[in-house]
């Protein structure tokens, strides 16, 4: 998807069914608590949150924790629904922690990014099972998807096949893509927002075939098989020769490696802890699957919770790529008989023509068969590539379930104790290209026989274009598979406006709590609205918005986070502005996202200008970030297809339903990333006169810190004189 987005987007009113879900086998009801006075079970959370703040160096009791920690403890012990806004400063971590321990009840906590769950396992879950003195040790653990450890049998098949032949065999990508248990190191949902490996002391061994070898023999003594413990972050091709995904596994029983895997042992460890971090990921995944990716739990807490419609619409729909498929044929043509080949041809040329359909409709929407409306729905060029990529589709499906067919006459069906006995290593190759067969049929069926609750539209770039399958509402699908049989816990900085009802929790019995934030925002922070600024469209309105931010840039002495919505603005401000700034200016895109805010935060009067990746999840305290700087509202695409899906089925309030809530989201967590601490000071300043003068500006207003408002400059820079003034006792 582009990252650019538009003014407010109209919507054509077609109305759209709901997704509808099967499985809902999920156990145990809602409601079931632990069996304790909600009362008691709050005054416990709160003593023991105490107890543990008495410990800290330098902590102290904050009213906003300890609310949210009763409320949690009290929704536990019901079996109630709690969604609770935390502002920063909260502490929502031990917040939750706390009474998770003290349930008794097996806990999943499910987080966003990886930067949280390793503050969950190296911080606060320690500091809660040292400080609360319970009878027994708190067990915890984190797991995360198969594709993040290495594989054992891969590396015996690479030894005994060597790695020249391997690398001949690889074909451009994992049988079983998608992968919504993407490793750590990179992002599972846009591979253009994954920075580049920089972590560790050690540089990365040149070339695959050095990886490779650096891989196997550190596997033979890591503890884990965790690719997050290596010293060097390997490319993506060296570790996919030696992982697998979740689709491709056999499962231990059918692999000869089966009883000394990583991730079945991470599983084990798993199913044993109290607490369990997760990704929302593989969150997702676990839900996909029917429930058996995670061990049974009764609660689970979502942080990070404003993604999680977004995570869930990824992880509960189909994804299809031309690498797919050639992964898959490569895979298969050792193992089938020489009879079979031209179905695997067959295969290999579906994926190419599939490539060839989808590269010019690069963030369309296809496949609508005239069911729903959307522009150029049913008519012209479009309904005629929508037949063909329909036909392309059913076709497939068919010469897919023969290669089924073909693998198994082949033996791929026996496990490796029951078949090819001398030969293990071959049988497990044959029952993970038939485990991804399987799962390539069964996705081509899904998009075959696609519901009106579902939207098909391509994603990706021209070269890397993929066909996704999203459902247009989530709601009704967790609705089925998940809160009738957990206790949920959601919780971020910034909740979504209706996200109870965007999530499907309006029918379970649910509680909302904003406990605020701990910092004095008023006195601490400055809105700036530039409502002179002209309409964005009107001639020589971006010179004027350069020559806006350059000023409030040159009043804060640099220290400033520009934030765009869209990469090309982020651009020409960078270009426009970087001869007359005293200051670096940093810009996204020329380093990887770490080492740019490392930068940023080490040279005080740097200027880092970015997009999207850097709205959320950019925490730099102090003099270094005192002005954020936003250029516009940030409002979706028009034409962004799954937006587009939703707004046909809101109708007349397609705006309010849907563009606004995600705007004003955005807009949140954007200035969001001021104020960090309680000493922090600084402003956030909006390039856009819409958020002093629409209608709707209200909506946007309600979801900010409550900081004090200004349309005047010169209050922006008096404030930010006085914010920046040196106390005299501190150093130079």
């Amino acid at each position: 998807m582009a990252e650019d987005w538009a003014d407010e987007p109209g919507d054509d009113g077609s109305e759209v069914a709901a997704f509808e879900v099967d499985d809902d086998d999920f156990a145990p009801a809602v409601g079931a608590g632990r069996g304790i006075d909600p009362r008691q079970a709050g005054d416990e959370a709160v003593e023991g949150l105490d107890k543990i703040t008495a410990q800290m160096a330098g902590g102290e009791h904050r009213p906003e924790q300890q609310e949210m920690c009763r409320a949690v403890a009290e929704a536990l012990a019901t079996g109630t629904h709690l969604v609770v806004q935390a502002g920063t400063g909260t502490g929502k971590s031990l917040a939750y922690l706390v009474p998770a321990a003290l349930s008794g009840q097996k806990v999943v906590v499910a987080t966003a990014t990886k930067a949280l769950q390793d503050q969950l396992r190296d911080k606060d879950l320690p500091l809660v099972e040292s400080g609360l003195g319970l009878p027994g040790p708190l067990d915890y653990a984190v797991l995360k998807g198969r594709s993040n450890y290495i594989c054992r049998q891969r590396v015996a098949e690479v030894g005994s096949g060597g790695i020249q032949a391997e690398l001949g065999d690889q074909g451009g990508g994992r049988a079983d893509e998608p992968d919504w248990e993407a490793p750590e190191g990179g992002s599972s949902a846009r591979p253009n927002e994954r920075d580049t490996g920089d972590e560790g002391d050690a540089a990365p061994p040149e070339g695959v075939v050095e990886q490779v070898r650096e891989l196997v023999t550190w596997s033979q003594t890591s503890r884990t098989g965790d690719r997050a413990d290596l010293s060097f972050e390997p490319s993506d091709r060296a570790w996919n020769m030696l992982s697998v995904g979740p689709r491709e596994c056999p499962g231990a029983f059918n692999c000869p490696s089966g009883g000394s895997c990583f991730a079945e042992a991470a599983r084990d460890r798993a199913a044993a802890a109290d607490i369990v971090v997760v990704n929302t990921h593989l969150y997702g995944a676990h839900l996909a699957s029917g429930g058996v990716v995670l061990p049974e739990h009764e609660v689970v807490v979502f942080d990070e919770s404003h993604q999680l419609e977004e995570v869930m619409t990824a992880s509960l729909g189909v994804e299809l790529s031309p690498g797919r498929f050639r992964t898959l044929v490569t895979a298969a043509r050792p193992l089938v008989e020489a009879r079979d080949a031209d179905l695997l041809d067959s295969l290999a040329a579906a994926g190419d023509l599939l490539g060839t359909l989808l590269a010019d409709r690069v963030g369309d929407r296809v496949l609508q068969d005239g069911r729903r409306g959307g522009a150029g729905a049913g008519a012209g060029a479009d309904a005629e590539a929508d037949e063909d990529l329909s036909d392309l589709l059913a076709r497939t499906a068919d010469v897919s379930r023969r290669v089924i067919d073909a693998l198994r006459r082949s033996g791929a069906q026996r496990s490796f104790v029951s078949g090819d006995a001398d030969d293990p290593d071959k049988a497990s190759r044959k029952t993970r290209t038939l485990q991804a067969a399987a799962h390539l049929a069964e996705d081509l069926h899904r998009l075959v026989n696609r519901r009106d609750s579902e939207v098909a539209w391509v994603d990706g770039t021209r070269r890397n274009a993929r066909l996704r399958l999203s459902p247009i509402d989530v709601g009704p699908a967790l609705s089925g598979m998940l809160w009738g049989g957990v206790t949920s816990v959601l919780t971020s900085a910034t909740i979504p406006p209706r996200v109870v009802e965007r999530v499907g929790l309006d029918d379970f019995p649910n509680e909302e709590l904003n406990v605020g934030s701990p910092f004095d925002y008023r006195a601490h922070s400055l809105l700036y609205v530039a409502r002179h600024l002209p309409d964005r469209r009107a001639e020589g309105a971006e010179d004027a918005l350069f020559e806006e931010l350059g000023l409030l840039i040159e009043a804060a002495g640099g220290r400033t986070l520009a934030l765009f919505t869209s990469r090309r603005a982020t651009e020409a401000a960078a270009e426009a502005l970087a001869p007359e700034l005293p200051y670096a200016l940093l810009l996204q895109g020329d380093q990887p996202k770490g080492r740019l805010l490392e930068e940023f935060a080490a040279d005080e009067t740097s200027c880092l200008f970015a997009t999207l990746g850097f709205w959320q999840g950019v925490d730099v305290p102090g003099r270094a970030l005192s002005l954020v700087t936003i250029d516009r509202l940030p409002f979706p695409r028009p034409d962004d297809p799954l937006l587009q899906a939703r707004r046909d089925r809101a109708g007349s309030r397609a705006f309010s339903l849907v563009d606004l809530p995600r705007a004003a989201t955005l807009l949140a967590q954007g200035a969001g990333r001021l104020i960090r601490t309680t000493d922090d000071k600084g402003v956030v300043a909006v390039l856009d006169p819409r958020l002093a003068t629409a209608s709707y500006r209200g909506v946007l207003l309600d979801r900010l810190p409550p900081m004090r408002r200004s349309v005047d400059r010169s209050e922006v820079e008096s404030f930010l004189r006085r914010a920046l003034e040196r106390d005299p006792g501190e150093g130079q």
